[in-house]
């Protein structure tokens, strides 16, 4: 297998990574000429000295790093003069979902607020305070950190705003996650939400009806959507957004991994890593969430479907990590269990993706259960044989059976 190396500028240095090659020759450091792990700070200190740069064997660095999986996508790569990012993290569910609940819904309401407000200023021409949307921004990010379930919980919860508003603060959400999920440090994630909160203010400046159209669009009318991402970008850089992150991931947020995207038809690694992560939430909102010209998929239907797209429109490991941070059957789902009773999704359970925390809303029969029984699929059913343990049978659209979840939890 041919060596797969990474530049990194010694900023973006973590534990863990496998130093294969400097920036200057072996012989004029200490370090020995075959290369060396990375176990500590020190290290990294030490390393200051000699060199701005090193490059890393990746496979040698996955075995020994528990943020590996970000090397393999892209980060620490040279960013055109830009400072390096920081290090990345490891984020540990620091809140029980009842706990986080409450917090969670205070971030939900200000963030609708001010959202609404935000996407309404920016369509109007008017400046926005960037330190006003880190704010709004910020409780967000804190409430993901702490359990990324309660967010989404509040979402399968509330009443639909139109598209444009709860697209905005879906994507926030979700970016978040998907940040998280990868160990982006809390000042990144912050970043990455405000892109996702972003990303679609030039739909605003499309003629009245065309986002909202309810048949397919012929090539004239697909020519003027993709024209959307760069009237955001000018009416960002009117509004007094400059951050370079946030404008960058809006500008790459519809290109695709196989070149075929827009606006400039990037691929792969072209695309930089925060703009492919965006694309990839961007089209998971869209395909779950209901449209004039579509009925919403169910979350673990959008997943399947992403999935046959790996390595074409998306990059396969990108798909995998956000499987990885919404779970099989995301937080907030309808299900129908084994038993063919219905239950909902309340929390993941890391380490059995397919045996989550669910609350049964009916018996088997569909009638409503009023005793809204929680049950950990993993815990709560003993498996004294194979097929004795309780199960996810499949995954229902929101509003199966006509349930609404908000005439029973709100």
């Amino acid at each position: 297998m041919p060596l797969e190396e990474r530049r990194v500028e010694i900023n973006g240095l973590t534990p863990g990574m496998y130093v294969c090659r400097l920036d200057r020759p072996w012989t004029e450091t200490p370090y020995p000429l075959q290369g060396f792990l990375v176990e500590s700070p020190a290290d990294i200190e030490q390393l200051r000295r000699y060199s701005s740069y090193v490059y890393i064997d990746v496979e040698k660095s996955l075995d020994r790093s528990e943020r590996g999986v970000l090397l393999r996508l892209g980060y620490g790569l040279p960013r055109g003069g830009r400072p390096a990012l920081p290090p990345p993290t490891v984020y540990r569910e620091s809140l029980p979902l009842d706990e986080e609940l409450p917090k969670a819904r205070v971030a939900w309401e200000t963030m609708r607020e001010l959202a609404t407000r935000f996407v309404d200023d920016l369509r109007s021409g008017r400046r926005i305070s960037a330190e006003e949307l880190g704010r709004a921004i910020e409780p967000i990010v804190a409430s993901v950190i702490r359990n990324a379930d309660a967010f989404f919980w509040l979402d399968a919860l509330r009443k639909r705003d139109p598209y444009s508003y709860s697209h905005a603060i879906n994507c926030c959400a979700l970016a978040t996650t998907f940040g998280r999920q990868l160990g982006f440090p809390r000042s990144v994630l912050v970043d990455i939400a405000s892109g996702g909160m972003l990303m679609d203010i030039g739909m605003a400046a499309l003629p009245d009806g065309l986002c909202n159209r309810p048949g397919p669009l012929d090539a004239g009318q697909r020519g003027q959507m993709q024209e959307h991402v760069g009237l955001g970008l000018a009416q960002l850089h009117k509004a007094g957004v400059t951050n370079i992150e946030v404008l960058e991931m809006i500008e790459y947020h519809h290109e695709r991994h196989d070149g075929s995207g827009y606006p400039g038809g990037r691929s792969g690694f072209e695309i930089p890593l925060m703009g492919r992560m965006l694309g990839l939430v961007d089209t998971f909102d869209a395909m779950s969430s209901e449209r004039p010209y579509q009925a919403a998929s169910a979350r673990h239907h959008v997943l399947q479907a992403l999935y046959r797209e790996r390595d074409r429109l998306f990059q396969a490991e990108l798909i995998e990590q956000l499987n990885q941070s919404l779970g099989v059957y995301p937080t907030g789902s309808l299900v129908e269990l084994s038993t063919g009773e219905v239950a909902v999704v309340m929390a993941q359970n890391p380490a059995r993706r397919l045996y989550p925390r669910v609350t049964v809303l009916t018996r088997p029969d569909k009638a409503i259960d009023p005793a809204f029984r929680q049950v950990d699929l993993w815990l709560d059913t003993p498996a004294r044989e194979a097929n004795s343990r309780v199960s996810i049978a499949r995954a229902l659209p929101a509003g199966a059976h006509g349930l609404e979840l908000s005439e029973f939890f709100l």
